[in-house]
């Protein structure tokens, strides 16, 4: 891979898989990086911790846990007689292990709260481009099975796809960290039945029922931990907290912060800065979930009665109250808690917004338009999941159901 290192293979316990090896001294070597060591500090799950307490568990781990399914699915594949080189293995090793490098604090809660315009996915592309710099062109292949240029698409399938390292490895460890024994899944199973058909990624036919049961559990995953409605009250609330902090700083108003952050708050960059200006990368990979609180822990004290008492909120956890129904809520009812919310607070009808928000949510579990998981029959033919299923729940699967979201401070005299 071109690294120049000295380090050995490594060992690392993984409460899911048991022991992890790091296969290879140069992936050793960016696992080393700060940028990547940053994601031992973004919690995976935002603030799913206010929830499930013990969902404490960061990037690093999900990436390194990806890392090693990865290296699981190679080795099934070649035994089946799969073409991949050695090259070829640590690209796709390496592209799993930073797919996740562009996530900013709190991972998914605040991702376009920190910069404007621009995903994770497209951060990551930045920083594996710079870290290839860095490290004389040893991620190239990285990147191209990481942005699909690689003229093999079955690697980029095992790296971002509905069926990827990614998925089973998030499902397997947010269900133990958190304890919700419904996102449990046969990652063992799941993976030894995968092979490739016309440079596509497939399921053997005998793997059904485990991808049924992956499916399911993915559904039942977003409605009882991602999308929890105390979860989306949480994330709400420190969304609205930093709109207000980002508000207070570009008005010039004094206010705490760590520098980096402070940088974020005044300036507000968005997608065109970080394209013209590469330091933005650079203050973008000093930033981490500490820098958020350490900063909210201040501004509990800030004269802005908003900014504060939002802060003292979420410090102490005493969330907003968050009411989930399946269609809009009617405009004279948000109305009337808007006005209530103006009377308690003291606050304009405009600054309401910080304390009431409406947001809609969707569940699709599974999408056959995008990258559809293929189930090969014994007879070479290939069949859509949705199809080849003999389970009247996964036929379902593919519809979106959709959740309005209502959110506001407990108490209110409505």
């Amino acid at each position: 891979m071109n690294f120049q290192s000295t380090n050995k293979r490594k060992n690392i316990n993984d409460p899911v898989y048991g022991f992890i090896t790091i296969p290879d001294s140069g992936i050793f070597d960016v696992i080393e990086h700060p940028w990547f060591q940053r994601l031992r500090r973004i919690k995976q799950l935002g603030l799913t911790h206010y929830t499930y307490p013990s969902a404490q568990h960061t990037r690093f781990q999900h990436a390194l846990g990806a890392m090693h399914l990865m290296g699981l699915a190679i080795d099934v594949l070649r035994a089946k007689g799969i073409e991949i080189t050695d090259e070829e293995a640590n690209g796709t090793t390496l592209a799993i292990l930073l797919h996740d490098i562009g996530h900013g604090p709190f991972s998914h809660t605040l991702e376009q709260s920190i910069v404007r315009d621009l995903t994770h996915e497209e951060l990551s592309i930045l920083f594996i481009t710079r870290l290839n710099s860095h490290f004389n062109g040893a991620l190239a292949m990285a990147r191209d099975i990481f942005t699909n240029t690689y003229h093999k698409k079955f690697l980029h399938q095992l790296v971002s796809s509905q069926l990827d390292m990614d998925r089973l490895d998030y499902l397997s460890r947010d269900s133990f960290f958190t304890g919700v024994a419904e996102g449990v899944i046969s990652t063992d199973r799941i993976i030894k039945m995968l092979t490739v058909f016309d440079d596509e990624l497939v399921v053997e036919a005998k793997g059904i029922y485990s991808i049924e049961k992956f499916l399911v559990s993915r559904r039942l995953m977003y409605w009882q931990v991602y999308l929890h409605k105390t979860v989306i009250a949480a994330d709400q609330m420190l969304v609205n907290l930093l709109k207000r902090a980002k508000f207070l700083g570009g008005h010039g108003i004094p206010l705490f912060s760590t520098p980096v952050l402070g940088d974020f708050l005044t300036m507000n960059p968005s997608r065109s800065d970080f394209n013209s200006d590469p330091t933005w990368l650079e203050r973008f990979a000093l930033l981490d979930d500490v820098d958020i609180f350490a900063s909210i822990k201040v501004w509990v004290n800030h004269p802005d009665a908003i900014l504060s008492d939002l802060c003292r909120r979420l410090l102490n956890r005493q969330l907003f109250r968050a009411e989930m129904q399946k269609v809009p809520f009617d405009p004279e009812y948000v109305e009337k808690i808007r006005n209530a919310a103006q009377k308690q607070f003291g606050i304009t009808h405009g600054e309401t917004f910080y304390y009431v928000t409406c947001d809609h949510v969707e569940n699709k579990a599974y999408n056959p338009r995008h990258e559809r998981i293929m189930i090969k029959e014994k007879s070479n033919t290939l069949l859509d999941i949705s199809e080849a299923s003999e389970q009247l729940n996964i036929a379902v699967l593919p519809t979106t159901v959709s959740k309005f979201v209502l959110c506001y401070p407990k108490g209110l005299s409505i």
